[in-house]
């Protein structure tokens, strides 16, 4: 064989065995399409908040009996979650361990935005949060929670701000941001509910926003503004503590999630109406 049939040989030879380490077991979520939209991987910062941002509407009926998803902030026992997710309950819990919940010993209501703290007195591991680095159109987002009450994640691209409209039992406006689902583990179908309060990873690991809602015919998430967050923990004296971050990719973000809930980081919320 000629030598520069050898080097095309030996070209093709690395390029399958490139391909079989990238189907590494961190690969255990789909890798999904990027849309045409993201095909920068720079995009444009993301404007200020504008009348003619998109309005999500939610209307909120009487409490119920449910679970939602919680993240740490510190190791003092601070948990950040959805308002909506705990607001009217007799008892709520963290679920640290199959079967093995943590009663909340308070909760703390955020009365302009879907927002709420609980204290538990420790949790080993916080997340960190980001909430002061700029945005960009086009930024990855990971939503790690409890869909449908099991462990799940899902894979995003920021679209644009939006506003959060609630009426019914409780009625409010706030600013949110608006997220476009682009691949989610295996498995995981349908809807979202559980998924509420968990938090959003960019990239380098670190929680960019809380979950509040969903559009399922959109194939949208929707996260408080980081501004939102900051306020809040400012408001009620909250100190907050970094903890391990782990790098979240495209091609295989379901480790990563895993990591942050098995060092209980987010975990399951549950919530009682009635005792």
């Amino acid at each position: 064989m000629r030598s520069f049939d050898w080097l095309i040989y030996i070209g093709a030879l690395g390029l399958m065995l490139a391909t079989l380490f990238a189907l590494s077991p961190r690969a255990d979520a789909p890798e999904p399409a990027a849309p045409a939209d993201f095909a920068a991987e720079m995009g444009p910062l993301l404007p200020d908040p504008s009348p003619l941002d998109e309005l999500v509407l939610v209307q909120v009926g009487e409490p119920q009996n449910g679970i939602g998803t919680a993240f740490a902030v510190n190791e003092k026992g601070d948990w950040l979650t959805a308002r909506h997710v705990v607001e009217g309950c007799a008892k709520v819990t963290l679920e640290v361990a199959p079967s093995n919940y943590v009663p909340v010993a308070r909760i703390e209501i955020d009365e302009d935005h879907d927002l709420a703290l609980l204290s538990t007195g420790r949790s080993p591991f916080p997340v960190s949060l980001a909430l002061e680095a700029p945005l960009r159109v086009g930024d990855e987002g990971y939503a790690v929670g409890f869909p449908q009450g099991q462990p799940g994640e899902l894979a995003t691209r920021l679209v644009a701000r939006s506003r959060l409209m609630t009426r019914g039992r409780r009625e409010a406006e706030a600013p949110i941001l608006a997220w476009a689902e682009v691949g989610r583990t295996d498995g995981l179908k349908g809807t979202l509910g559980g998924i509420s309060g968990g938090p959003i990873f960019d990239a380098s690991g670190s929680v960019r926003g809380v979950i509040v809602a969903e559009s399922p015919r959109r194939g949208r998430i929707y996260t408080t503004a980081p501004q939102s967050i900051d306020a809040f923990l400012t408001k009620l004296g909250v100190e907050v503590q970094p903890g391990p971050a782990d790098q979240f990719e495209m091609s295989g973000y379901g480790a990563s999630s895993d990591n942050a809930r098995r060092k209980l980081q987010v975990v399951k919320v549950t919530c009682e109406v009635t005792r």
